[in-house]
Parts: structure tokens; C-alpha cells; sequence
């Protein structure tokens, strides 16, 4: 489990074909603090298995369908990513429940900037919308945000303010319109849904 508190902006130094996967070789001097082989790490918001880690690099296995689903396939030595270690269970919950589980891509749209902040709009996939809503909370590349609004329409969107902390500390500073991230809604919010759809269900059949 994870928060979407970002630790620090790592660096993939390696990416090494295995024919059904890819070895991540990524440095975060931070995040390899004391990890151990087994130990989980986000990397952009995916949740990865540290394979081996030494002098300040971990590398770890992504699945083909990891790749395909995430940004994590255009993954490549310079690109910068965004790093947090699992929270303990006596951590603090700084953002909120992020599982490091992608549930799909959205683009970057637009950013407004202002004295003190950047609004960004995210065009999500459509069977993503109906999780998403004002207030909610969202995590983007890892990043557990607030959502600010929500449009929805054939090409559904919604917009995030970024405070200079974020834009400093992690990558959703430097992204651009047309850019890909990795979106996880928040896990609530699904549980809700699956409950009421079952107990609709089951009223149907009373």
C-alpha cells in the first residue's frame, strides 16, 4: 500500500528485455534506503518488486501487460519517474490509499498556470469517469491529488491544482500536453460500486 506522497524523482538507467517481461534497472538513492530483495516500490504509481538493489539502484521485472496497460512501455535510460516505498503500518497516511495499481492512461490536456499554483486537465479513458469526482482523490504517475473538477462528455476530462511542492518534487511538473500518465482512482470508490451492484442484484432475485 502506498499514499501517493512521492519520496523522490528517480531515473531509469536500464531497461533490459526478457522476451515476456522487462528488467527496470532504476536509481533513487532515497528509496533504496534499506530495501530488501521482495520489497515494493512505485515507480510512476506502478507497484514493482525490487528483483536486486545496490548502490543506490533497484532493478525490477514488468510484466507485458504491465507495459501495454501503463506508461511504464515507453519506459527508457533518462527518463525521469516518480519513487515511494511502501508505507509501514505505523506510517503516516500523508495522501490517501493508493494500491500501486494502474487502472489505466490518461493525457494531459491542457495547464493554466497562476501566481501560485498550475490547474492541469486530464482527459481520462470513459469507463474510468464515473469513479472520478469533484474533491475526490485521484492518483496521477503516483501522485495522490485532489480533483478540482469534472467534464464529462464523450472524452471525459477532469483537472488537478498542482501547488508548487508537487510541481518541484515530482515529474507532473514537467509534463506537457499530449503526455501519457498512469491513472489509479481511488479504490473506495470501486468497493462502493461493486457492493451496490451485487445488492441490486440480489434484490432483482428476491
Amino acid at each position: 500500500m502506498f499514499t501517493g506522497i512521492v519520496e523522490e524523482r528517480g531515473e531509469i538507467v536500464a531497461v533490459d528485455d526478457l522476451g515476456d517481461s522487462v528488467r527496470l534497472s532504476v536509481r533513487g538513492p532515497l528509496v533504496t534506503t534499506g530495501v530488501r530483495d521482495g520489497d515494493s516500490i512505485a515507480v510512476d504509481g506502478c507497484c514493482l518488486t525490487v528483483v536486486t538493489a545496490h548502490d543506490g539502484v533497484f532493478s525490477a521485472d514488468v510484466m507485458r501487460e504491465s507495459l501495454r496497460r501503463t506508461s511504464l512501455g515507453r519506459a527508457a535510460p533518462g527518463v525521469v519517474v516518480n519513487l515511494e516505498r511502501a508505507v509501514p503500518a505505523d506510517g503516516r497516511m500523508g495522501g490517501h490509499l493508493v494500491q500501486g495499481h494502474v487502472d489505466g492512461t490518461g493525457t494531459v490536456r491542457a495547464r493554466e498556470t497562476s501566481a501560485h499554483w498550475e490547474v492541469v486537465t486530464i482527459e481520462l479513458p470513459p469507463e474510468l469517469a464515473r469513479y472520478v469526482a469533484p474533491k475526490g482523490s485521484i492518483a496521477v504517475d503516483g501522485v495522490s491529488l485532489t480533483i478540482v473538477d469534472v467534464h464529462d462528455g464523450d472524452l471525459p476530462e477532469f483537472t488537478v491544482s498542482l501547488i508548487p511542492t508537487t510541481l518541484v518534487a515530482t515529474t507532473l511538473g514537467e509534463r506537457s500536453p499530449g503526455d501519457v500518465v498512469n491513472l489509479e482512482v481511488d479504490v473506495i470508490a470501486k468497493y462502493v460500486e461493486r457492493l451496490l451492484t451485487h445488492r441490486d442484484a440480489e434484490e432483482v432475485v428476491q
